[in-house]
């Protein structure tokens, strides 16, 4: 059902007909309405809509509230007439720093009060917002671009313009106050709407108006007009407050006015800190520090109350508190209580929900998701229809008919039951005791700066190192234009030892990639071309990986053939379990619980590999696995690397299986020998249904009375013996393995064949956002972090990467925060005292954790909600955001402070890493490309410790390629038999099967001309992503883009477009390489005459055509090489049709 049946219940509401005489009115300057508790205000206001003709502001308590409000607001009435007015800084206005995101949102609101004609107008705000002043109307006004379509404009005046705005020309747009010119399009990014805007002139006439999406640079909505507006907060001119940008007869909504009043008294009483003048003064010359100086006065930019009440007495007043602020002159009183709290007992939900029914109660339920209503409706199916007799008593009193209520598509903040109204509006997260999170607009603009870094990244600049997979590590010289036959071509060039240069084509790009290693700043030592060190290097590599990828394939196949149990299908305790998840499932998760649930019902023995970055709820997949086989009466195995792990997952698994008939217990170090006596008693006869232990529990001490169910987290870490005894035990038994490595998507392919993989690469929604801020190291930034977190009786992590220094660090802790408790934990102490530390830690023996970045390698604690990381410049993105990973783990807000020098003095890519994680605080946001970046956290190691040694000289992809290419030349020789079986039982073989990639060479003209793309960087991103197109759908979306952002595609590009199909038939009929020259098309097969390619149905179609073209077409050897070669070939279009006809 849509959320605007409620509304529409709500606007027929006899107290919603009393408000609404009130508000016409006009002589009533305070109506009171009491009893509106939870969501109810914005349910009331929303069924009240059609109504208001002049602008309302709602002034919440705090900025989340707010937000709620907001949310609310939006989830009924749309995001067109409801906006969100947020301060203009990143935290309290005190610190000084202003967001360009929030600046984007205040602007809206303040063009939209300007243009306001009469209609719908609901404004969200707080007291902090409220204490900033804004700009007047005419500034407003005067520099305000206004752009319609039609309108009749030269591209060369609007440039002019934007420059006289204050705006910035850039290649490319990525944030606001920037703009670019790229042929007749003009991109720019207003400050007053949160997408950029794109341009087209035809001639001098404005075309086409659109807004466009920061990240992917592609449009979105077309437009008839658009507003262009520069930043105005920075401006030099005498500002207002918000009231008085409203117009007179606006409506002033609040929950409690005395509040308001008090709270902006205090910001302006707090002004602007010492330190947040020093921050902004830094590396400014004498001019600009007086602007600063005068832009950093209390008078000039906040609000005093005195003036705010002045603002507030002409408006009409609607308070919506627990009491009045002042004698009402109308009061309307509504009989409406909260949701009541079930913490996810479902009995007391449903005896609750029973009640309300019998009382004569409609009840609605509201999720966002089709999937959360499903697993309620299930609850109360399994709930009623239970055979088990202890449950049948505590339902004794129920009726056996399952509840009937009404699903609601949108939710709202909190839940509530109306008893004038007879309804129950109750929310699906307060059910499930999930946290909540609301989406503003800002959340778009803030996409710029983290598009950006990712992209930057990926860019290669000259003089990076790249590596090249035939001719090892060089460093980047750019593309260049060189001469080729009669035409030219673009191609890139590489610089080697004693100054050797290479050009590589940049149809060969997949062939060259970023070096990036282990080593943090340590440069490579660059390859001697012809010198064959590089070529060892690879054989030596790919002997490796054959051995291991071997031994996988063997295992594997002997696993195939063994017979394990068959799990039975859910039970209701199951779905009770899942629904009672505390986050709203991920589609991965969905996907991988599916996986896993699917194979255990399978009579094969389950081996899967569950990989995912932190957080991204892998642990919650293997609880759910557990208890499913703890179910079927079988005995689950949960193996961890440290004693710290164990106890962790121990309390993880026990508290959210504390509702269910299962004994969790854990056998570490940590336990007494008694404890470990009698668990392992326990343990025999059946008694413990999950045990979580060390490398404890596959020793010979260790008896199971039924085991069903092997869970290994992090397995890159147990040593080789560890593993061995691990195989012997696991041939007939379920395995789930869990890590936390990105895994790369060529390894994913190569180790298909060994076992199923489930990769989980979406972020959880609904996590508290971490709020991310970056200051400079001050005893009152600690000390106000540390005090703040003590306060809510929470823990802080707090990461220096230097050990030398942690004593003094802990000293300075101590002076200004004196009743705090620190411990110190580094890799250089003994494994006894540090696991003693963190345990002393995970207990809350301690409130703050100094440590080295040990943090970062799977320490989580869900009381420790705020980590400080000191020099955070040094480290890299990927460490910083699996550091700040740690924190936000439970459902209390999270920070991260970064503490480095001044942005004004660290080198660029350090300020814009730290940028993007501030601006960017949700867990994974942005980070599915930063696994680009991931420093490689051990991915070698998913194939034995001994391959990062590899890794380190190879650099990262190609380590991948060439390990695609040794799996592809196993399949050749010794696996070769496997396709021989496939042959004889009649299954067709691929030419693809035996060709890693198809090359090609070419004297025809193909690239993107640079008056087409500017910048080199942004045309080998291009080049890149058309050379991993591998269907016609995503070359077909591809040209699509580049259509929308450079206009039509030029005939050399169309030809570029090409290649690839060409490369894919090339591929697919076997053919290692293509060239193009002089009119010809010369296709040469496997270098292997004995391979069975040559038996293929692929070849078999080669010979079909030799044969039905004999003028055009020749087939010859050298050298053992087979190639066949075709006539009259002038374009690689005509290519593209030979090779489709011979498919």
């Amino acid at each position: 059902m849509d959320i605007d049946t409620i509304t529409q219940l709500y606007a027929h509401a006899p107290e919603t007909g009393a408000v609404r005489k009130a508000i016409d009115n006009t002589k009533l300057q305070y109506i009171y309405l009491s009893g509106l508790v939870a969501s109810s205000t914005p349910v009331l206001f929303a069924s009240l809509a059609d109504k208001m003709k002049a602008p309302v502001l709602f002034v919440l308590q705090d900025a989340d509230e707010a937000g709620y409000f907001y949310h609310d607001l939006t989830q009924m009435m749309g995001t067109d007439n409801v906006l969100f007015f947020p301060s203009g800084y990143r935290r309290a206005a005190k610190y000084g720093q202003r967001d360009a995101a929030n600046e984007i949102l205040r602007t809206e609101v303040l063009a939209r009060l300007n243009a306001h004609r009469g209609d719908t107008l609901y404004i969200v705000t707080s007291p902090e917002a409220l204490a900033e002043l804004v700009v007047g109307k005419q500034k407003l006004a005067d520099n305000t671009l206004v752009l319609e379509r039609g309108q009749q404009i030269s591209p060369t005046q609007v440039e002019k313009r934007l420059l006289q705005l204050g705006f910035k020309t850039t290649d490319y747009v990525y944030e606001p106050g920037q703009f670019a010119v790229r042929g007749s399009i003009i991109d720019v990014y207003s400050f007053s709407s949160e997408l950029p805007f794109r341009i087209d002139f035809f001639g001098d006439e404005v075309d086409s108006l659109r807004t466009f999406e920061v990240e992917t640079q592609l449009s979105a909505q077309v437009r008839d007009a658009v507003e262009i507006v520069p930043e105005l907060a920075q401006e030099n001119t005498t500002k207002t407050s918000l009231l008085q940008a409203l117009p007179h007869d606006a409506l002033l909504v609040m929950k409690n006015y005395a509040y308001v009043h008090d709270k902006i008294g205090q910001i302006y009483q707090d002004g602007f800190s010492q330190q947040a003048l020093t921050e902004q003064l830094e590396g400014k010359t004498e001019l600009e520090q007086e602007e600063v100086r005068r832009q950093m006065q209390r008078e000039s930019q906040l609000v005093t109350a005195g003036q705010f009440d002045a603002d507030a007495k002409p408006l009409r007043l609607i308070d919506f508190g627990t009491k009045p602020s002042q004698p009402s002159q109308a009061e309307i009183k509504f009989d409406i209580a909260p949701q009541p709290l079930f913490h996810k007992n479902f009995n007391l939900l449903e005896s609750s929900l029973q009640d309300y029914l019998l009382q004569g109660y409609k009840i609605y339920i509201l999720a966002d998701s089709q999937k959360q209503t499903d697993r309620l409706r299930d609850i109360f199916d399994s709930q009623t229809d239970v055979s088990d007799t202890d449950r049948r008593t505590s339902l004794s009193s129920m009726t056996t008919e399952r509840i009937p209520f009404t699903p609601v598509g949108k939710t709202l903040h909190e839940g509530f039951a109306d008893n004038k109204l007879r309804v129950c509006l109750f929310t699906d997260h307060q059910i499930f005791d999930r946290f909540h999170k609301y989406n503003l607009k800002s959340d778009l603009a803030r996409g710029g700066k983290v598009a950006l870094t990712m992209k930057e990244l990926q860019e290669m600049e000259p003089g990076d190192y790249i590596v090249h997979v035939d001719f090892g590590i060089g460093k980047f010289a750019g593309l260049v234009r060189v001469p080729s036959g009669n035409n030219y071509q673009e191609v890139i060039r590489i610089v080697y030892q004693h100054g050797d240069i290479v050009d590589v084509s940049i149809h060969s790009l997949y062939k060259i990639s970023k070096y990036r290693s282990n080593g943090a700043g340590q440069e490579p030592k660059l390859s001697v071309l012809g010198s064959g060190a590089w070529q060892r290097l690879k054989e030596r590599t790919k002997k490796r990986i054959k051995d291991i990828a071997r031994d996988l394939i063997k295992l594997y196949a002997k696993r195939r053939s063994e017979k394990g149990f068959a799990f039975s299908p859910d039970t209701f305790m199951q779905h009770e379990l899942e629904a009672s998840f505390l986050y709203e499932d991920t589609p991965d998760q969905l996907k991988a619980t599916q996986d896993v649930k699917h194979d255990m019902e399978c009579a094969r023995p389950m081996d899967r590999l569950v990989c995912g970055d932190v957080g991204f709820g892998k642990t919650e997949v293997a609880i759910r696995a557990a208890f499913k086989a703890a179910a079927d009466s079988k005995q689950v195995a949960v193996l961890v690397p440290t004693t710290v792990l164990a106890y962790q997952h121990y309390q993880t698994f026990r508290n959210r299986l504390k509702d269910m008939p299962v004994r969790v217990d854990y056998l570490s170090r940590a336990r007494s020998s008694a404890q470990t006596r009698q668990i392992l008693q326990d343990l025999a006869l059946g008694k413990i249904d999950i045990l979580i232990g060390t490398h404890k529990l596959i020793g010979k001490q260790v008896k199971w009375h039924d085991l069903g169910l092997l869970i290994i987290d992090e397995e890159q870490k147990f040593g080789v013996s560890t593993k061995e005894k691990l195989r012997q035990l696991k041939t007939n038994v379920d395995t789930l393995t869990m890590s936390a490595t990105p895994i790369p998507r060529t390894l994913q392919f190569s180790l298909m064949g060994a076992r199923d993989m489930s990769i989980m690469r979406t972020p959880p929604p609904n996590r508290y956002p971490i709020q991310t801020v970056v200051e400079t190291f001050s005893h009152e930034v600690i000390a106000d972090a540390i005090n703040f977190e003590m306060s809510r009786n929470g823990q802080v992590f707090f990461v220096n990467d230097r050990i030398n220094n942690l004593q003094s660090l802990a000293e300075l802790i101590r002076k200004y925060v004196p009743d705090c408790r620190v411990a110190i934990g580094h890799g250089q102490m003994k494994p006894e005292e540090l696991e003693k530390v963190i345990m002393g830690f995970v207990n809350y023996d301690y409130d703050v954790l100094l440590s080295t970045t040990i943090v970062e390698n799977g320490i989580d604690i869900s009381n420790a909600n705020t980590i400080i990381i000191n020099d955070a410049h040094r480290f890299g993105l990927s460490d910083l955001h699996q550091m700040r990973g740690r924190v936000g783990r439970s459902n209390r807000k999270a920070f991260c402070y970064l503490l480095a020098p001044p942005l004004s003095v660290l080198p660029a890519d350090a300020r814009r890493r730290l940028e993007a994680l501030e601006t960017f605080s949700d867990l994974g946001s942005g980070f599915n490309l930063a696994m680009q970046d991931l420093d490689i956290r051990g991915a070698g190691n998913l194939l034995g410790a001994e391959q990062s040694g590899f890794m380190e000289d190879l650099g990262y992809e190609t380590y991948q390629k060439i390990l695609s290419q040794a799996i592809t030349e196993l399949k050749n020789d010794e696996f070769s038999q496997l396709y021989t079986q496939d042959a004889e039982q009649g299954k067709p073989i691929a030419g693809d099967d035996f060709v890693d990639d198809c090359a090609l060479e070419s004297d025809l003209q193909m690239y993107f001309p640079e008056s087409y793309v500017p910048g080199s960087s942004e045309r080998m991103l291009l080049y890149r992503e058309l050379d991993n197109i591998d269907n016609d759908t995503e070359l077909d979306a591809y040209r699509k883009r580049l259509e929308d952002r450079f206009g039509p595609v030029p005939q050399e590009g169309l030809e570029l477009m090409q290649v690839v199909k060409l490369r894919r038939l090339g591929k697919q009929m076997g053919c290692e390489k293509i060239i193009l020259r002089q009119s010809n098309m010369q296709m040469q097969f496997v270098s292997n005459p004995q391979s069975p390619y040559y038996q293929s149905l692929a070849f078999g179609k080669v010979i079909d055509y030799l044969t039905a073209h004999p003028q055009r077409c020749n087939l010859k050897e050298k050298n053992h090489r087979r190639y066949m070669v075709i006539a009259h070939v002038d374009s690689v279009g005509q290519a593209v049709s030979v090779l489709q006809e011979m498919r």
